[in-house]
């Protein structure tokens, strides 16, 4: 979903971008997770060529025309192409998932010049943190994220593999919460496992319509993202965000590093709620389905503060800057 938003951006801002992963097509003559993008340039011969190739061995027939090598893959992808892509403009865009480990795999490369974007000031706490070059958050746009009603009244949640994933993103907490509440739901794909709860995979339309309709977005964040796509949608549509404190998210599991952010962005009954239990929670929703004259107040406010931290005109500037 981030590769859709960031090659789309780029795209519009007039780059031509060929992206090795899901939009390496980008009209979408397979499935992609979110629409295709008419405007981006398709080349069957790189399609082709990558067929064959690993991300981790790049063909050198795929780096050559371009200026800028952009990653928010694996570090594996950097680390083993590293000789062959050292010449160019390299830059490693994080998308949430990075650790120490991470950052100490990268480390000679950020002394040979790989450059970096960070999407959440929250990484200054990962150990070994090799620095930033620019922070650009991950970006929504108010013109398309917006309309909540809230007249569905329900809760939902988005997550994909939630079950599967276990821990990592809050099963336990999100079930908890959502248990008993008529019609409650996760949406996503890997659910099939939650049973009357499995909302399944909406298309991209239906997932917006869900979120202007519902009147409660439950969310446990995954770890160790700062934050997810999944929460920007949600702040910037205007649904209430009852969300997990690090009480929850810090669990004996995870190391003990303060990357969320979800608690800071979210003041606690002004633009949103952060809950430090499953009864706590599940209260707060309560409260929401009771009291739609304050569900309206929590979701102006958090619509506020969306488009405050991640509008797209304002993430389109910053990415505009950077590239030059």
């Amino acid at each position: 979903m981030l590769e859709w938003d960031e090659v789309k951006l780029l795209t519009e801002l007039g780059y031509e971008v060929y992206s090795n992963g899901a939009y390496r097509d980008p009209k979408g003559s397979f499935h992609l997770p979110r629409p295709g993008i008419p405007n981006a340039p398709f080349d069957q011969k790189f399609m082709d060529l990558t067929a064959n190739h690993p991300k981790t061995d790049l063909p050198k027939e795929l780096i050559d025309p371009y200026d800028v090598i952009l990653s928010m893959d694996r570090p594996e992808v950097l680390y083993n192409n590293w000789n062959k892509i050292k010449h160019k403009r390299v830059i490693w865009r994080t998308i949430g998932q990075s650790t120490s480990s991470t950052e100490n795999m990268l480390r000679l490369m950020r002394k040979e010049g790989l450059q970096i974007i960070r999407y959440s000031p929250k990484e200054k706490n990962i150990p070994g943190f090799l620095g930033e070059d620019a922070l650009i958050r991950f970006y929504k746009d108010p013109e398309e994220f917006e309309g909540w009603v809230g007249d569905d009244n329900r809760p939902v949640n988005f997550s994909q593999t939630l079950k599967g994933r276990g821990a990592s993103c809050q099963y336990d907490e999100i079930l908890g919460a959502l248990m008993g509440f008529p019609g409650a739901k996760v949406y996503g794909s890997g659910n099939d496992d939650l049973g009357p709860f499995n909302g399944g995979e909406l298309p991209y339309e239906k997932m917006k319509e869900i979120m202007r309709k519902a009147r409660v977005f439950v969310y446990g964040g995954t770890w160790p993202a700062s934050y997810t796509l999944s929460f920007i949608e949600a702040l910037m549509t205007g649904i209430p965000v009852v969300a997990a404190s690090k009480k929850i998210i810090y669990k004996p599991v995870h190391e003990n590093i303060d990357f969320y952010e979800v608690d800071e962005i979210i003041k606690n009954g002004v633009n949103g709620y952060i809950c430090n239990s499953i009864p706590e929670m599940r209260n707060t929703i309560d409260m929401l389905l009771a009291d739609l004259n304050t569900a309206k107040r929590i979701s102006e406010a958090g619509r506020k503060t969306a488009i405050e931290l991640f509008d797209r005109v304002k993430i389109a500037k910053q990415w505009k800057e950077f590239l030059g």
